[in-house]
C-alpha cells in the first residue's frame, strides 16, 4: 500500500508542486502588469522544466531521507541492546543483555507489565539471535525476518531461503513491472539503462548477502557518516532496504526527467528544442488559426444574411440573387486562378500574331 502511495505521490505530486511555483516564481520576478511568459512559449516551457526537475530531485531526496528515518525509528537489534559496534563481541552482548533484563524483566513491570514484557521478549530474541552466528550472518542481511524462519540453522540455509524467498522473486517482480510499463507506453526514456541498473542492483544484492564479511561499499559508508551524524551504522539489510527504495524511485524520477534532460542537451548542442516544444506550438497556433476561421466564418454567414433580408418574403427573387451569386463567385473562381489566366493570355497573343487572312486578329 505505501508503494501504491508512493507511486501515485511521483505522479501527480510533482506536477502540482511545479505549476504552484511557477506561478510564484513568476509574481516574484515580474512586474505587476508586466505581460507573462505564456503557456506553450519557449521561455515558459524552459522554466516549467527547469522548475519540474528541480521539484523532483528534492522528492528524490527526500525519499531518500524517508527511508533512512523509517529504518532509523525502527533501530535494529544491535541498538536496541545498546552495542557499540557491529563486531560486538558474545561477552559483550551478554552483558549488555543482562542489564537491561534487570530493567525490563516482567517481575518488575508494576504497572505498565505488557509493554515491559514485550520489550524483554523482544531483547531476548535480540540477544539470542546476535548470539548465534549463522542466524547473526542471516540478520545482518536479510533483517529480523530471518527470526520466523523454521528449519534453518546453518548459514548455507538461511543464505539460500533468502535469496530464493526474498531477493529473486523481488527483482522478478520488479522486472515483469517494468516490462508492463513498457509495453504500456511508460517509463520509455532511459529504458535501456533501467534494465541495466535492474541487473547491476541484482548482482550487487546477491554479492551482499552471500559474501562473508560487509561489502566495502557499506563499511566506507559507515565511515564517513557515522562520525558526522551520530547515528548507528548501517547493516547490509538497511542498505539494501534504502537502495531498493532508491531504485524505484530513479525509475520514476528518470522518466519524469528524460525529457527535460533531452531539451537542455540540444538546446546546448544548438540543435534547438525537442520535437516536441515545436509540436506543442504548432498545435496551440492551429487552435488560435481554426478559432479564427470559425469566427470569420460566423460574422461572413450573419453579414449575408443580413444583405439577403430585403429578398426573404419573395422566394423567386431570393433565387434570382442565389443563382447570380453563385454564378459570380464561380466565374471570379476561374478568373483569379493564376492557370486560368495564362491559358486566356497565351490563347490572346496567339490570335493577335500572325493573323490568319479574313481574321480580325482581335
Amino acid at each position: 500500500m505505501s508503494g501504491f502511495i508512493s507511486l501515485l505521490g511521483w505522479s501527480f505530486l510533482p506536477q502540482f508542486v511545479t505549476g504552484w511555483l511557477q506561478s510564484v516564481y513568476y509574481s516574484l520576478t515580474i512586474r505587476a502588469g508586466s505581460p507573462r511568459p505564456q503557456p506553450g512559449s519557449p521561455r515558459y516551457v524552459t522554466h516549467r522544466r527547469t522548475i519540474h526537475a528541480l521539484v523532483v530531485v528534492a522528492y528524490l531526496l527526500y525519499t531518500l531521507y524517508e527511508a533512512d528515518y523509517d529504518l532509523r525509528r525502527q533501530g535494529n537489534f544491535y541498538s536496541d541492546l545498546g552495542l557499540p559496534s557491529l563486531a560486538a563481541e558474545d561477552k559483550e552482548i551478554k552483558s549488555r543483555f543482562r542489564r537491561l533484563a534487570t530493567i525490563h524483566h516482567p517481575d518488575k513491570a508494576g504497572s505498565s507489565g505488557d509493554a515491559t514484557a514485550d520489550r524483554f521478549i523482544h531483547l531476548k530474541l535480540a540477544s539470542e539471535t546476535l548470539l548465534d552466528s549463522a542466524a547473526r550472518f542471516a540478520y545482518d542481511r536479510f533483517g529480523p525476518e530471518i527470526t520466523a524462519w523454521r528449519h534453518a540453522s546453518t548459514v548455507r540455509d538461511y543464505v539460500a531461503r533468502g535469496v530464493f524467498q526474498s531477493t529473486l522473486p523481488h527483482y522478478g517482480v520488479a522486472a515483469v513491472f517494468l516490462y508492463g510499463f513498457g509495453l504500456l507506453g511508460y517509463l520509455n526514456w532511459g529504458r535501456y539503462w533501467r534494465w541495466v541498473l535492474l541487473a547491476s542492483l541484482c548482482v550487487f544484492e546477491c554479492h551482499v548477502v552471500t559474501r562473508p564479511h560487509h561489502p566495502a561499499v557499506l563499511t566506507a559508508l559507515n565511515a564517513a557518516v557515522t562520525p558526522l551524524t551520530g547515528r548507528a551504522p548501517y547493516l547490509p539489510f538497511q542498505l539494501i532496504t534504502v537502495v531498493r527504495k532508491a531504485s524505484i524511485a530513479l525509475y520514476i524520477a528518470f522518466n519524469q526527467l528524460g525529457p527535460t534532460f533531452e531539451y537542455w542537451f540540444r538546446s546546448v548542442g544548438g540543435g534547438g528544442p525537442p520535437d516536441d516544444v515545436g509540436e506543442e506550438t504548432l498545435l496551440r497556433g492551429l487552435e488560435q488559426l481554426d478559432s479564427m476561421v470559425q469566427g470569420l466564418q460566423s460574422d461572413t454567414v450573419r453579414l449575408f444574411d443580413r444583405e439577403m433580408a430585403p429578398f426573404a418574403d419573395d422566394p423567386d427573387a431570393l433565387g434570382k440573387v442565389r443563382t447570380k451569386v453563385k454564378d459570380w463567385l464561380v466565374q471570379n473562381t476561374i478568373r483569379a486562378d493564376p492557370m486560368v489566366r495564362d491559358a486566356v493570355g497565351n490563347s490572346v497573343r496567339r490570335r493577335r500574331t500572325d493573323p490568319a487572312a479574313g481574321d480580325d486578329g482581335n
